[in-house]
């Protein structure tokens, strides 16, 4: 299995610390577990930013980096050894194994931390912290402020700033290294084997969860603990329900299935969506439907390359799509002028992606300072128009009733413009329908 080297997040954290003001402590804290009814727990999954510095995967953990210190920067509190626990939960890291295995040049019990803690915060100007997004933490790190503050009159020195560490971490994450993209290929390949044998599967009198779990059995076959977010399998009208997740319907002859799902690798996220017919065989309705959405995604993605603007995608998908709807007589005017409406907006309400890493809805500015963002080699985003014909839609015709179609790749702007990641899956008309005549062959 690929993963992120242990080297590259020595790297990380070098390079945030050169970020940071002198005399100052950064301090993120593991994610806490989650509890999914009385005693049962939720499967563990390390928070991004924490998971992005230290690939250290145990809950109860907190990194302190100390940019300067004689004694070692990196700092790591964690759970100690305990045989008892380790019976029933697993192994765990300890001391020994944050240093040895995770990089940390120093490594304390996660119980010690109240009385460790406060000393490294002493005499530091500045704190870097993720405030707001763990309250339970801020009132930790409050607490241990509190404690130098009470001993003010001895000479003890609080920090006198605090500084949100998102700001600084976040836009480190928009760049992907070559580990990164090597991670989110590898969750693309699984992601695309898996709607391919969604697609295979397809046939009228299953149900949307016995494609779900087509789905799962390739991500686990492949390597994935998980996958990235919940699994859209949308068919007949549901597919007109952007983030439908009940999954459970009747795939029915003539419907269309919408797929959106993908796996993580190592924490990095796939997100792939595809439509196709439940029989295998296209309407013409669908058909004009599907291959609209494709040439609009086409489009989006000759307005990815350095230099052009994060909106000039969405723009492009916006045009084809407008246009493509006037066509087939769905919207009637002039397209400049339904642009300018956004009367669009009644079949395409949704941009036209958005970044992609660590979190399937990755973090990073999509405007610097009031302007669109401009696309830099390395970044990872998401290409995915879609039109959605609601089943309640009294202004259409109706055998356009209930058709939705989105396609979505997942893609890594490069020197030239971009790497599509998951071009594994078949996509055109022509493909999809041979690929599942292929299927029906095999299994009869």
């Amino acid at each position: 299995m690929i993963h992120i080297p242990r080297a590259e997040y020595s790297r990380r954290r070098k390079a945030l610390m050169a970020q940071m003001e002198p005399n100052s402590i950064a301090i993120l804290p593991a994610a806490a577990v989650a509890i999914r009814n009385r005693d049962v727990e939720h499967v563990y999954r390390q928070d991004s930013d924490f998971q992005y510095l230290s690939g250290f995967p145990e809950p109860q953990a907190v990194i302190v980096l100390m940019p300067g210190r004689e004694h070692g920067e990196y700092v790591l509190f964690c759970r100690e050894r305990n045989a008892e626990r380790e019976l029933w939960d697993g192994l765990r890291a300890g001391q020994e194994g944050a240093i040895r295995d995770y990089g940390a040049d120093d490594a304390f019990p996660i119980t010690d931390i109240d009385d460790i803690l406060p000393g490294l915060i002493e005499g530091r100007d500045r704190v870097y912290s993720a405030m707001g997004s763990n309250p339970e933490f801020d009132r930790h790190l409050m607490d241990w402020i509190n404690v130098i503050r009470s001993k003010a009159h001895l000479g003890a020195q609080p920090p006198n700033e605090f500084v949100a560490l998102d700001h600084l971490l976040h836009d480190m994450r928009l760049y992907k290294s070559a580990a990164e993209v090597k991670v989110m290929r590898e969750a693309a390949r699984i992601s695309a084997q898996a709607h391919i044998r969604a697609m295979q599967a397809s046939r009228p009198g299953l149900h949307e969860f016995s494609l779900e779990a087509e789905l799962d059995y390739e991500f686990r076959k492949g390597g994935a603990k998980m996958p990235a977010y919940g699994s859209i399998v949308a068919s007949g009208r549901n597919s007109c329900i952007l983030h439908y997740q009940q999954n459970d319907a009747l795939l029915k002859d003539g419907d269309l299935v919408l797929i959106d799902a993908g796996c993580e690798i190592d924490c990095y996220a796939s997100d792939i969506t595809r439509t196709w017919p439940v029989n295998g065989k296209f309407s013409p309705e669908q058909k004009a439907i599907y291959e609209l959405v494709l040439a609009a995604q086409e489009a989006a993605f000759a307005e990815i390359a350095p230099n052009k603007h994060w909106n000039q995608a969405h723009e492009a998908t916006v045009r084809v799509i407008t246009a493509g709807l006037v066509k087939l007589g769905l919207l009637e005017g002039a397209v400049d002028e339904l642009i300018a409406s956004e009367a669009y907006k009644t079949f395409y309400m949704h941009r036209a992606g958005h970044w992609l890493g660590m979190d399937v809805h990755d973090v990073g500015e999509y405007k610097v300072g009031g302007e669109w963002r401009v696309l830099e080699v390395g970044m990872a985003l998401t290409v995915e128009p879609g039109v959605y014909i609601s089943p309640d839609n009294q202004q259409v015709a109706k055998k356009w009733r209930g058709i939705g179609v989105r396609i979505e790749d997942d893609v890594v702007v490069t020197k030239q413009g971009c790497e599509i990641l998951t071009s594994g899956v078949p996509k055109s008309v022509a493909e999809i329908e041979a690929l599942m005549a292929a299927a029906r062959v095999q299994a009869s």
